[in-house]
């Protein structure tokens, strides 16, 4: 099979490691870039060898033969570059948050929907390794039934350093990792019926909310309380890791620091340690996510040649960031919001 023939928009600090996580595939082909300060486009071109760079989409529509697009641009520019690619009846993958409200991407969904074209969301945090095994050990079954269990993304990490905009952001850490968070909530529980969610502003210079907490009552029953923070130093400070832990009716499995695995039955503490691997182009402060962004872009690959349905699809989506925008609902009215599920 031919490999796809695709165009990255934006030309940012993730596309640094989106680009060669597709690369690292072998199942496609980047042909152009294309980010408004063509000078970022040509550089990024030049260091993974794709032929050439743009500052106009449209001029990039027009020259270029593709099968998909990749849109890793901020996420103002979305609807209106998923349009134009679903114009041209090309299949897309799209940085998260797939829109900058509930409204405007459930729009975005049935507009692709009705030119025929896929809409993928590039969401790799449920692909990453100890996730994936923490998932398949919760489904054996071996802990009984879930009735609570917490999900803890908490640290002092200066994310700022690397993505200063975020500072400006008026909404932050649920738009930003929220969707990534809230997303593996539901790949590991299902889905939720209601949630309650605070938040807090510690970071003295930053717009947003650096601080949320979101308490789920999901559909099965169980409660699943969410913690997010870039305020937390603590003693097990070690971004970018998510620690989970699940109470069921029969043990105890937790996802710990360093990538453990342990669950705890009346039989004693079994422990595995799932490792990320690491490729030289990664981050290692963020080799964990950036491990994951293969995984991921392998499954979409795989998808988009109708190889194996796709997870984590526009209209899937729409379901992560309804707990994304719901909660900030939730936090301005103090109230607990239901979500039409139960």
């Amino acid at each position: 099979m031919q490999p796809l023939r695709f165009a990255m928009f934006g030309a940012g600090f993730w596309a640094n490691y989106q680009l060669p996580g597709w690369l690292e595939t072998g199942m496609v082909e980047c042909v152009a870039i294309c980010d408004p300060n063509r000078d970022k486009a040509a550089a990024l071109a030049q260091r993974w060898g794709v032929p050439i760079a743009y500052n106009s989409a449209e001029d990039l529509f027009a020259h270029e033969t593709l099968d998909f697009v990749d849109i890793c641009a901020p996420v103002e520019v979305h609807v209106p570059l998923t349009k134009m690619a679903a114009d041209r009846g090309l299949h897309m993958v799209c940085q998260k948050p797939l829109a900058p409200s509930l409204e405007a991407a459930a729009e975005l969904v049935a507009y692709c929907e009705q030119k025929g074209v896929m809409l993928l969301v590039n969401e790799n945090w449920r692909w990453q390794d100890p996730i994936r095994r923490l998932k398949a050990q919760l489904e054996t079954g071996s802990i009984g039934t879930p009735f609570r269990a917490r999900i803890d993304y908490r640290n002092s990490f200066p994310i700022f350093d690397n993505q200063p905009f975020l500072k400006t952001l008026k909404q932050f850490i649920i738009a930003d990792m929220g969707t990534h968070i809230l997303d593996v909530t539901r790949y590991l529980f299902g889905e939720a019926a209601s949630l309650y969610c605070h938040t807090q502003t510690i970071h003295k210079d930053i717009v947003g909310e650096d601080v949320a907490t979101v308490m789920l009552k999901m559909v099965s029953g169980a409660t699943v309380v969410v913690e997010m923070s870039y305020s937390s130093p603590r003693e097990h400070d070690r971004f970018p890791e998510v620690y989970v832990e699940i109470e069921g009716d029969q043990g105890f499995l937790e996802l710990a620091p360093d990538f453990w695995i342990r669950e705890t039955s009346p039989q004693g503490t079994l422990a595995q340690r799932s490792v990320p691997v690491h490729y030289d182009w990664a981050n290692p402060e963020y080799d964990l996510v950036h491990t994951s962004i293969v995984t991921c872009q392998t499954h979409l690959a795989k998808a988009l040649m109708a190889l194996d349905p796709a997870e984590t699809t526009g209209l899937d989506n729409l379901k992560t960031l309804q707990l994304v925008y719901k909660a900030y609902e939730s936090s301005v009215s103090g109230q607990s919001i239901g979500l039409g599920i139960s």
